[in-house]
């Protein structure tokens, strides 16, 4: 069996297998800028909620939007989301944050191609740097979200 293929078939391995690294910064660049959806469901919410020490109906009330029959985080007219804290750069919800925020930068679109991991590379500083996370790790991340 080649090295580029799965030990459980014969379909080839991703172009990733030997790891990909990463570290958050906490710079915030990923919080910001062009307009975009932070998608939540019902469980991230009531984090999210429990975080912050509001209810559900409040937490949604004033930080969540629907889009279609989706919701996502709303966001300042500049697109930042609204938990980032442009003074500090710093997510105010951090260990709350949802799945579309934990999984970053282990998202289909960041994987397609090793030039969409460089273009992410060149605009996220953790991106390339820091831990070495093995296939597995990516492949369960890459899987909790659709981006």
């Amino acid at each position: 069996m080649s090295p580029a293929q799965n030990a459980n078939d014969e379909t080839p391995a991703p172009w990733y297998s030997d790891g990909l690294r990463f570290k958050c910064s906490q710079c915030g660049d990923c919080c910001t800028g062009a307009p975009g959806y932070v998608w939540v469901n019902k469980e991230e919410i009531q984090e999210l909620a429990d975080e912050i020490q509001v209810s559900v109906e409040q937490f949604e009330s004033e930080y969540v939007r629907r889009v279609g029959i989706r919701k996502s985080l709303r966001e300042f007219p500049s697109g930042d989301c609204v938990f980032f804290d442009s003074e500090s750069r710093k997510c105010q919800v951090y260990n709350a944050r949802p799945r579309q925020c934990r999984t970053w930068p282990f998202w289909d679109s960041n994987l397609k191609t090793p030039e969409a991991w460089e273009l992410t590379c060149e605009v996220s500083p953790g991106s390339g740097r820091g831990k070495l996370y093995q296939l597995e790790e990516i492949e369960e991340r890459r899987k909790v979200m659709k981006v």
